[in-house]
């Protein structure tokens, strides 16, 4: 399945159908009265969130939504039917943006929830309306008013429970693959991963998300590398898992240079709980370890956790501290054992 996460398209409401000119002509009746109907109303286009959707994709294939207009009156005082609301499913974590794609019109992060986005034209009045004591025969009747149309931005948020950042290399991909059952790119080189990939962890019964994005660099807060584009995946996260890659000669600059375009981006990702985890701790001897875990303590970070996405050294502990952080989603089926880490999950590949 592609990965899409922005789209732009056209939405319009129903018009309302015209009112009806009539009157009655019936046997024995000479002077019948004015008799038409109301014109029904156009339809609602309306937007609602589908658990089952996770990518915008099928925007790609259909920009253009049209509610259908509502019906004209009729004589004998029949209405007009109204046109039949437009639903559209949008995955959970999607926002609705104005066409400057900077306006938040509506974010709908909840499942089951529904917003009619444009109401649809009222119908017009009926002859039968006008009728009056100066007035017996009216001859006029309102058209349908206009629906409501505009182009909007989707834009789609990941909503997980963690979220996996750090420089390009460092191993997050790595470390998704090794946890879950995704199974994101993987290679010796940055920019590896250039969409995002999620995974579902579980420990004795319970499960998180996980949101592997792209790596950032300096001046990702600018959009540099996309930067902008995939920090927006990151603002929902409950849990930040800075992993830092210990065999990088200055490591200690790698993490401020994150640290400093999580601030930079805003939306309160600085001030997001952060777990640091020290990579690919099966490059190096011990002393390194203890040496690079020294020089990030010296950061006024409280823990740095060891970690081998290749080994799996030190990734129990690592994962037990996160779910104690993050609160915890009950699983459906419980774990064959209880220091087994299971997925079940499809990852996003594009």
């Amino acid at each position: 399945m592609k990965f899409l996460d922005q789209a732009k398209i056209f939405v319009r409401s129903g018009n309302g159908g015209n009112g009806c000119v009539a009157f009655r002509r019936e046997k024995n009746i000479e002077f019948g009265g004015p008799n038409g109907g109301d014109g029904g109303r156009g339809g609602d286009v309306a937007f609602y969130t589908d658990p089952g959707l996770n990518t915008l994709i099928d925007f790609r294939y259909r920009q253009h939504f049209k509610a259908p207009t509502g019906e004209a009156g009729q004589g004998s005082d029949r209405s007009g039917k109204s046109g039949a609301g437009l639903r559209i499913a949008v995955p959970i974590g999607t926002e609705i943006l104005a066409e400057d794609r900077e306006t938040v019109l509506a974010d709908l992060t909840e499942a089951e929830t529904e917003l009619v986005f444009l109401a649809g034209g009222n119908g017009g009045w009926g002859n039968a309306r006008f009728k009056s004591a100066t007035n017996r025969a009216p001859r006029n009747a309102n058209p349908g008013h206009p629906g409501e149309e505009r182009w909007v931005w989707l834009r789609l948020k990941l909503l997980a429970d963690i979220g996996l950042v750090g420089l390009p290399n460092a191993g997050k991909s790595t470390f998704l693959a090794s946890v879950t059952r995704a199974r994101p790119k993987i290679a010796d080189y940055p920019f590896t991963t250039l969409h995002p990939n999620l995974g579902v962890a579980s420990l004795d019964g319970r499960e998180v998300v996980i949101a592997d994005i792209p790596g950032l660099i300096e001046g990702a807060h600018t959009g540099v590398g996309l930067g902008t584009r995939f920090l927006g995946h990151i603002e929902r996260c409950g849990v930040l898992l800075h992993l830092v890659d210990g065999t990088d000669g200055n490591l200690v600059q790698s993490y401020r240079t994150v640290r400093h375009e999580l601030a930079e981006y805003g939306a309160g990702l600085d001030n997001k709980v952060e777990i640091v985890a020290l990579n690919k701790c099966d490059a190096m001897t011990n002393t390194d370890i203890e040496d690079r875990k020294k020089a990030l303590l010296s950061e006024g970070i409280d823990c740095v956790y060891e970690l081998s996405g290749v080994s799996g050294h030190g990734r129990p502990q690592l994962l037990r501290a996160l779910f104690e952080t993050i609160p915890l989603k009950t699983s459906s089926k419980k774990s064959e054992a209880s220091d087994e880490v299971k997925l079940e999950s499809a990852t996003w590949i594009p």
